[in-house]
């Protein structure tokens, strides 16, 4: 395994290399927990926390912020419409697999036709610094059924694996090539730099059982089956339509577009926010009607989409097996149990028993 090391001692250093043509985010404590920041000055690279276990919001909001200005307009005419679009160079560092996985996710569903030309001006001027981890840090998280232990083939530019007193850094893209370069912090891989790197992965291998009765390439077929399932209106009866969960996921994408408004009713701005699925309003359309009023109906909606329907349209499934909406879920409803679930039902219907 080729590489490169980043002694400890030289972090500091090579952080600092990155905020002079960078806005560098990194994760940082809030309270006891933690958050991806803009360090804003190189004073507040102490604040960076490469040893914390999951952010509150994945990185996917530096991206795509959850408040954004589309467009001014100055008039009621195309002419005085001028787009929006604020980009600049950002390094996102210490982005654990799964959220890597997430943002792959989200890249190929906002560059689709029609392209979204706000993400994409933030993604191509956005590089991503990876972290690797080693265990499951709480009881929700299901990585190693979402296949999201590992990065995704050309998902960053370095890629850090913490052995000891030095990074062991694996090299993704030029650009990455280019940070190592431009810093001249880093050294080569040494023989027990590889021997390290190669125990971190036998540990790690051992540290993450599946916890999924079914290969998640199954999961599609396994939903469909599913549809009429009592789980839907059982799961729905805790449910408080509340759209924490898909604030907190690093696959979803929705969002709702607003117009405001100054006090001559002719000029203003047009913003866009995220939106949730969950929400009743949400799949409301004009006159009133509502194709997912229930909250049964919205529930299992959320379910298809990140089992079945983000895989349709992206060719990746859209959870990465983070478990941070059961985490943050009020109600603690779980969508592992209901993958699991969804799979006890399906058996027992393959064997011709009824359902409970």
């Amino acid at each position: 395994m080729l590489g490169q090391i980043l002694p400890k001692e030289k972090f500091a250093d090579f952080a600092a290399y990155l905020m002079r043509d960078n806005r560098l985010a990194a994760p940082v404590a809030k309270g006891h927990q933690f958050i991806f920041a803009v360090i804003e000055t190189p004073d507040e690279i102490g604040r960076i926390r490469l040893d914390y276990d999951i952010t509150i919001l994945p990185p996917k909001k530096l991206i795509m912020p959850q408040y954004e200005k589309l467009l001014n307009f100055t008039s009621r005419s195309p002419e005085g419409v001028s787009p929006s679009i604020k980009a600049q160079p950002t390094v996102i560092l210490g982005v654990h697999p799964y959220d890597l996985h997430g943002l792959a996710c989200t890249d190929v569903a906002m560059c689709q036709v029609p392209l979204d030309a706000n993400y994409k001006s933030r993604r191509e001027m956005t590089k991503l610094i990876g972290l690797n981890i080693q265990q499951y840090v709480n009881e929700y998280q299901f990585m190693a059924d979402m296949k999201t232990l590992e990065p995704p083939e050309g998902g960053y530019e370095l890629f850090l694996t913490d052995i000891g007193d030095r990074y062991f850094v694996e090299i993704g893209s030029a650009d990455g090539e280019a940070m190592i370069e431009g810093s001249g912090l880093f050294v080569p891989t040494e023989k027990s730099d590889q021997k390290a790197r190669h125990e971190y992965d036998v540990i790690k291998q051992n540290n993450f059982p599946k916890k999924i009765p079914y290969d998640t390439k199954r999961l599609p077929e396994m939903l469909d089956a599913s549809y009429d399932s009592l789980l839907w209106d059982a799961l729905a009866r805790q449910c408080f339509s509340c759209g924490t969960c898909t604030n907190v996921c690093p696959t979803c994408y929705c969002f709702d577009v607003l117009d405001k408004l100054n006090v001559d009713v002719k000029s203003g701005i047009r913003r866009r926010q995220w939106d949730s699925c969950q929400l009743k309003v949400f799949a409301e359309v004009a006159g009133g009607e509502n194709f997912r009023e229930t909250r049964g109906s919205r529930l299992r909606h959320r379910m298809f989409r990140k089992g079945k329907f983000v895989y349709e349209r992206t060719g990746k499934l859209g959870c990465v097996g983070c478990g941070r909406c059961i985490h943050h879920c009020v109600a603690r409803i779980s969508i592992l149990e209901a993958f699991q679930q969804i799979a006890h039902e399906v058996q027992e219907m393959q064997k011709g028993l009824p359902h409970r």
